[in-house]
C-alpha cells in the first residue's frame, strides 16, 4: 500500500500540473512529507521556508491574497502549536484560501520522538472560527479532500498520517464538506470513527461479529463543518455508542459527537476512547495502540465490557 505521505505528495504534483495557481511552501521537511516531489516537478512554485513555521504562515497568506493556492507542509505539531498565532491571525480571520496540511499527525510517529506527537490538533483547529477541519480515512478520501479543498476558497485544515492505511471508502468517492458514512450497518453498538482510526473500527467490527455482536460503523472524516443530522441519523436508537480517535479524549471526535447527540435532546451512553489527558511518547505504533486502547483487539474488548456493563438510571 501507498504511504498517505506518499499520496498527498503525488497529488500536489498533479494539482501542480493542472492549476497554475498552486504553490507548496514546506518547513525544512519535504522530503520527510514528500513534498519534495513537487519540488523536482514544479521548482518555481515550491518555496523552501526553513525551519521558520510562523513566517511560513505568513507568506502563504499573502501568496493567497495574489490569487495562488498555498499548500503548506510540516508536521502537524508544527502548525497547530508553533504556528497558531499566525494561523489564527493571517489565515484564519482573514479568511485566506491557505491549505494547511499536517503530515505526521496522531500517535504513530513516536519513532520520531515525544517532542513531534501532536494529540490535541483537532481541538485546537475545530474550534478555530473559519477553518475546515478534515481527517481522511484512505488515499481516495483523501484525494478527493485535495481536489475539493484546491477549488474551495478559504482555509482548510487537512491531518494526514505518515504511513500506509487500509482502504475505507469506495473508488471514485467524493468529498462533501460535512457529510458522514455509514460504513456498516448494526444494532446492538454504533461505532464512530475518523481519520486512520477508522479503518481500525472496520476490523473491530469484523472481531464483534464473530462474537455474535452487531456493530454499526460511522465514519467522520469532516469534523467542521458537519452535517448534524446526518451524523444523528445513523446513530439513532443505540443505547450505546463508542467513538475512536488517534487524538486527545478532549475537544476531538468524541465531544464532537457528544456535542452533537445531546443537543438534540436525551442522548445514548457515549464511551470515548482516545489519549486520556497525556503526552505521547517516543515507542513502537503498535505499543502505542495498544497502551491507548486504539488497537482493534483493545476497543473490541472495551465494547464488550460496555455491553455488558449495568445501566445507571
Amino acid at each position: 500500500m501507498k504511504a498517505m505521505r506518499d499520496a498527498w505528495g503525488d497529488k500536489l504534483v498533479e494539482l501542480g500540473r493542472k492549476d497554475p495557481r498552486t504553490v507548496v511552501l514546506d518547513g525544512d521537511l519535504a522530503n520527510s512529507t514528500k513534498a519534495d516531489k513537487f519540488a523536482k516537478a514544479h521548482p518555481d512554485r515550491f518555496f523552501q521556508m526553513g525551519i521558520a513555521e510562523q513566517n511560513l504562515i505568513g507568506v502563504a497568506a499573502g501568496l493567497a491574497s495574489l490569487g495562488y493556492v498555498p499548500w503548506t507542509s510540516s508536521f502537524t505539531v508544527f502548525f497547530t502549536h508553533r504556528a497558531i498565532d499566525p494561523i489564527r491571525m493571517l489565515v484564519a480571520q482573514s479568511h485566506a484560501n491557505v491549505k494547511i496540511v499536517g503530515s505526521y499527525s496522531g500517535l504513530l510517529i513516536g519513532a520520531v520522538g515525544k517532542t513531534h506527537l501532536d494529540i490535541q490538533d483537532l481541538a485546537i483547529m475545530r474550534a478555530m472560527p473559519d477553518m475546515t477541519v478534515l481527517a481522511p480515512a484512505d488515499n481516495t478520501e483523501l484525494l478527493a479532500m485535495m481536489d475539493w479543498a484546491n477549488e474551495v476558497d478559504g482555509p482548510v485544515y487537512l491531518r494526514i498520517v505518515r504511513d500506509p492505511v487500509p482502504d475505507v471508502v469506495q473508488a471514485g468517492h467524493t468529498f462533501r464538506p460535512g457529510a458522514v458514512y455509514e460504513l456498516r450497518q448494526g444494532t446492538d453498538v454504533a461505532l464512530v470513527g475518523t481519520g486512520a482510526q477508522t479503518g481500525r473500527l472496520l476490523t473491530v467490527h469484523d472481531q464483534l461479529l464473530t462474537e455474535g455482536i452487531s456493530a454499526a460503523v460511522v465514519h467522520v472524516p469532516c469534523l467542521k463543518p458537519l452535517d448534524a443530522d446526518g451524523l444523528r441519523d445513523p446513530l439513532s436508537g443505540f443505547e450505546l455508542v463508542v467513538t475512536a480517535e488517534e487524538h486527545s479524549v478532549y475537544g476531538g471526535l468524541g465531544g464532537l459527537v457528544a456535542e452533537t447527540l445531546t443537543a438534540a435532546g436525551p442522548s445514548p451512553r457515549i464511551e470515548r476512547i482516545g489519549i486520556d489527558d497525556s503526552w505521547g511518547e517516543s515507542a513502537p505504533n503498535d505499543f502505542m495502540l495498544e497502551k491507548h486502547g486504539l488497537s482493534p483487539e483493545r476497543i473490541t474488548a472495551r465494547v464488550r465490557a460496555a455491553l455488558r456493563a449495568p445501566v445507571r438510571n
